[in-house]
């Protein structure tokens, strides 16, 4: 292999999403729109699944946090994107950078570890439903949910420190955030201990959810297939199928973009796909539970009537004078 200059480095430049300045403001624009969208929605999503009482219950409480996690994980990486995207100055800082690829690798994973247990909520719902209040309860949840940050956050502690550890022969990252892939590549030497770090603990940490799911939903199609109500049938199925298309959307993204061999690693490509499940799955996944899911339209229905209540009667306004006078 060839030897390459070692230099010591500070900082590094995100080349972004694109070189070409023509297209920059489009970026910016086109990102933009969708990083609002998916704030605004998986906010609107969290505040729904508090405040409205009748979706106080494990389920929905995953979800709020799937939503809070989508919130999370947008707003490590677009944020300074959109920045950069206009700007001449493209540098982060390496402490900045390390701390990035921290937050991104373990929220990346938690919101894995989310829909796993959203999939065991959603077995025990169709397959066990006598015994569901018992086994999920929200201190079931609340444990599941810290259990699973503190096992994301040393495996991504873990990968920041052996990424520290590196020596990088340049500091131009073909991408618009600091992940680990353009970051191994930057690597004097081939980074064996990372390979296989990421084949070995970090497909226990980040697939076995996936592999979780599938076993959950394998049962749940057993369950599904002895149905012979037509009415169960369906209500099991309409249960389902948001979190399914969740599920593909995000594991499809991570699969393709982390297990492979780095010899196949197409930075450029690598980093439009990156796009995907940073900005599109977390604007999607709001609309998909809101769109997909009855109850979830009707507590929108009732906050909306609400807010609009609300508004009719602030004081000064012309409804309250209008009842002031009747009365």
């Amino acid at each position: 292999m060839a030897t390459r200059n070692r230099t010591e480095v500070t900082e590094f430049v995100l080349l972004g999403l694109s070189s070409w300045p023509e297209i920059q403001p489009v970026i910016f624009g086109i990102v933009l729109a969708m990083y609002l969208v998916a704030v605004l929605g998986n906010a609107l999503l969290v505040i729904v699944a508090l405040s409205d009482p009748r979706l106080q219950t494990p389920m929905y409480f995953l979800l709020s946090q799937l939503s809070f996690i989508d919130i999370f994980l947008t707003t490590i990486t677009v944020p300074q994107m959109l920045v950069h995207t206009l700007s001449v100055n493209k540098t982060i800082s390496f402490n900045h950078c390390m701390i990035q690829l921290f937050f991104f690798m373990a929220v990346g994973s938690m919101e894995g570890h989310l829909l796993a247990a959203m999939a065991y909520d959603r077995y025990v719902a169709i397959c066990d439903p006598l015994r569901y209040s018992t086994i999920i309860s929200r201190h079931f949840c609340l444990r599941i949910t810290l259990t699973s940050w503190v096992v994301v956050s040393l495996n991504s502690l873990l990968y920041s420190v052996l990424v520290t550890r590196l020596t990088f022969c340049g500091n131009q990252v073909t991408h618009f955030f600091c992940d680990i892939t353009p970051l191994l590549k930057l690597s004097c030497t081939r980074p064996v201990v990372n390979e296989m770090l990421i084949f070995t603990e970090g497909v226990a940490v980040v697939v076995s959810p996936f592999f979780f799911i599938l076993g959950s939903y394998a049962r749940i199609g057993v369950a599904i297939a002895r149905m012979h109500s037509v009415a169960a049938l369906h209500r099991a199925l309409s249960t389902c199928s948001s979190h399914i298309l969740v599920v593909l959307l995000l594991y499809g993204s991570v699969i393709h973009m982390y297990l492979r061999p780095s010899s196949s690693y197409d930075l450029n490509q690598d980093r439009q796909v990156a796009i995907f499940y940073t900005v599109v799955t977390p604007m999607l996944n709001p609309l998909i539970y809101s769109l997909r899911n009855q109850e979830v339209k009707g507590a929108l229905r009732r906050l909306s009537r609400k807010l609009h209540i609300s508004g009719s009667f602030q004081p000064g306004s012309q409804a309250n004078r209008e009842w002031q006078h009747a009365s």
